[in-house]
């Protein structure tokens, strides 16, 4: 490229813009000198300056394209395990209104269960109780029979004490016990 710029600037300078060059100092080596150095400067820092620079950003943007497929994966997963969660909850939703189901069917037999139970209980406590009443019914007309018996027997006596004998009185006696005990 050097030799170029100097062919074109000497073209120039033949070609007669003597003037602009004589009218701004321009000397032609030193302006060659300074294209070389800038050439030098600028192939120093592209090897050391611009180079690397663009090597990291490079590996930034393949970090940061990195970072962005595993957060892409990340919420693919993120939402995998929520479907997954929801499905698990659905089925411990179900499976809990099953035992809760089961659970209120057996409690309901067993409730109706014990109050069968406390039913029966009911009625032999009640059939015992009459049973109970019945054979007290019993002793007190036995009781009361012979409270009867002995009273008429007593009350007879004492009527009949004034005119009957010992031996009639026990032969009454005897036939009034005898028919109250058959009643």
């Amino acid at each position: 490229m050097l030799p170029l710029f100097i062919a074109v600037t000497d073209a120039a300078h033949a070609a007669g813009d003597a003037s602009i060059v004589e009218k701004f100092g321009i000397e032609w080596h030193y302006i060659v000198w300074q294209i070389a150095s800038f050439l030098i400067l600028f192939g120093v820092l592209y090897k050391f300056g611009i180079k690397p620079t663009i090597a990291t950003m490079e590996a930034r943007n393949q970090k940061i394209g990195d970072g962005l497929k595993h957060a892409a994966e990340m919420q693919a997963k993120l939402a995998a395990s929520h479907s997954e969660s929801a499905t698990l909850i659905k089925a411990a939703q179900i499976e809990a209104a099953k035992l809760v189901d089961e659970a209120r069917k057996a409690a309901k037999e067993f409730g109706d269960k014990q109050q069968a139970d406390a039913i029966t209980r009911a009625a032999d406590t009640l059939a015992k109780t009459q049973q109970a009443i019945e054979l007290e019914h019993k002793k007190m007309l036995d009781q009361a029979r012979g409270e009867i018996a002995r009273l008429v027997v007593k009350t007879t006596e004492q009527v009949l004490a004034k005119k009957l004998t010992d031996a009639d009185r026990a032969a009454y006696n005897e036939a009034a016990t005898k028919e109250l005990a058959v009643r």
